[in-house]
């Protein structure tokens, strides 16, 4: 027999084999479902979508949400496991094991707890007074036509029950009010996604989470709105562009003593349309007429629904890693353009000059003066880093900053520059690093580790 024939004969031999462990994979993994298919319906059953207010869980499913070994579970783990090799096992427990409330289930709120579900989350209360509506398929995550009528929370609970039966998933037929706080936040939340467009009913909620002390993140407008690259996340102070972020930050100070410390998902675009008036079908109606519930708004809001979606997606993998304890700095609003930067970085080149004689020892480009400034000290002085002194009162301009060495006997390099303004610079050039850290031992730390950060991020 010739080679040529022995090697078809080998690649065949080897196709079989290889065939018939991919038939038995394939048999085990049928076989493996079928045995997994009483335990899946009994968690539906379980699970199922009922009129009444959803307190009551099955005793099996709080046996399997409580147990801190769900993950071991065969089909939750196989389900889950991107997740567990994004986050690693620990992490992704801490993730199982939350709850979260989702208050506002419409565009932004089905997004938002639907990845959360797809996430791992052990427990959702979805709250939501209204029902879907034909004309809101095209923004919500999983309404069909045969949810037309449907009300949103019992919507989003019946899907969800085919996607993670494990879930304990609390439907609420509800309007979040200032007489129902105590029902809804109660149960110490891990989080609050507040996707409420309503300005008395988002106050209301915004200040019940600061004064229990619950982490929650809100969503402003996202209706009128095209550009999903100037969607950011940021403290309420900082949020611009938008008048819902206006009225919301002003209601919050103004009624409740709240100047931020709020996070907040908001886009930087201005809206691109108005609210549509309203429009009666008989000359007898009146608006007061269409509403669902007293004082609420029956104006339409033109949107795109990819926006909403994105705003969602955005909640939904800030708490999800918030949950896992997956530690990032969101991108600071830093409204700087590249010239900006070079200015910059020129200031930097003159201070090294006139203090050292020579600019020879500064390793940085204006890109990297972007990174320092923006990334690292978020467009303020390093000592304007308290998150209470954010917003309007944020250093913005160039004219008041300059970038200075940290230690004195190291080159300016991307791991020592801070950012300060004038004053604070001349003052810092007349001080030494031992006497920060005996008078501000505060300030020193922060600034080292904001400084490590740099470092391991550039691998220096």
């Amino acid at each position: 027999m010739g080679e040529r024939a022995k090697e078809w004969l080998l690649a065949a031999g080897a196709g079989a084999a290889v065939g018939a462990l991919s038939t038995a994979a394939v048999m085990n993994l049928l076989s493996r479902s079928k045995r997994r298919e009483g335990y899946v319906r009994e968690l539906l059953e379980s699970n199922s979508v009922t009129a009444g207010t959803g307190n009551a869980w099955s005793s099996r499913q709080l046996g399997a949400i409580g147990s801190s070994d769900l993950l071991s579970d065969e089909v939750v783990s196989e389900q889950l496991t991107r997740n567990i090799q994004f986050f690693g096992m620990d992490s992704q427990k801490k993730v199982t094991e939350s709850y979260v409330v989702v208050i506002g289930l419409g565009g932004v709120g089905s997004h938002a707890a639907s990845m959360l579900l797809r996430s791992g989350v052990g427990r959702l209360l979805l709250v939501d007074f209204d029902q879907v509506s034909l004309s809101s398929l095209n923004r919500h995550a999983v309404a069909t036509r045969d949810d037309v009528g449907t009300p949103k929370a019992l919507c989003l609970k019946k899907h969800f029950s085919m996607i993670y039966p494990e879930c304990q998933i609390d439907a609420r037929v509800q309007l979040y009010d200032p007489s129902s706080e105590a029902e809804i936040l109660s149960g110490q939340p891990d989080f609050v996604l507040d996707c409420i467009d309503n300005i008395d009913t988002k106050v209301a909620l915004l200040a019940a989470c600061v004064r229990r002390g619950l982490k929650v993140l809100s969503a402003m407008g996202a209706g009128a709105r095209a550009d999903p690259t100037r969607i950011r996340v940021a403290d309420l102070r900082e949020s611009s562009n938008d008048p819902l972020s206006r009225s919301v930050r002003y209601r919050l100070k103004k009624e409740h003593g709240i100047e931020g410390g709020i996070p907040v998902v908001f886009s930087l675009e201005k809206p691109k349309a108005k609210l549509l008036p309203f429009q009666a079908s008989k000359e007898e109606e009146t608006p007061s007429d269409y509403q669902i519930v007293p004082g609420f708004r029956v104006r339409i809001i033109p949107v795109l629904g990819t926006i909403p979606a994105i705003f969602g997606q955005v909640m939904a993998s800030y708490v999800a890693t918030q949950l896992a304890g997956l530690d990032f700095q969101t991108e600071p609003v830093v409204n700087l353009d590249l010239d900006h930067y070079r200015i910059l970085h020129q200031r930097l080149i003159e201070h090294e000059e006139l203090i050292y004689g020579t600019a020879e020892q500064v390793l940085v480009d204006a890109e990297e003066v972007m990174y320092i400034v923006k990334e690292l000290w978020r467009g303020r002085s390093a000592r304007d880093q308290n998150q209470k002194e954010t917003g309007r009162k944020m250093w913005r301009s160039v004219n008041e900053l300059m970038l200075v060495r940290w230690d004195k006997s190291k080159p300016a390099g991307v791991s020592n520059l801070i950012l300060l303004k004038f004053s604070e610079a001349d003052a810092h050039e007349s001080t030494t690093l031992d006497q920060i850290k005996e008078k501000e031992p505060e300030f020193h730390s922060m600034v080292s580790r904001v400084l490590k950060r740099a470092e391991l991020e550039f691998a220096l």
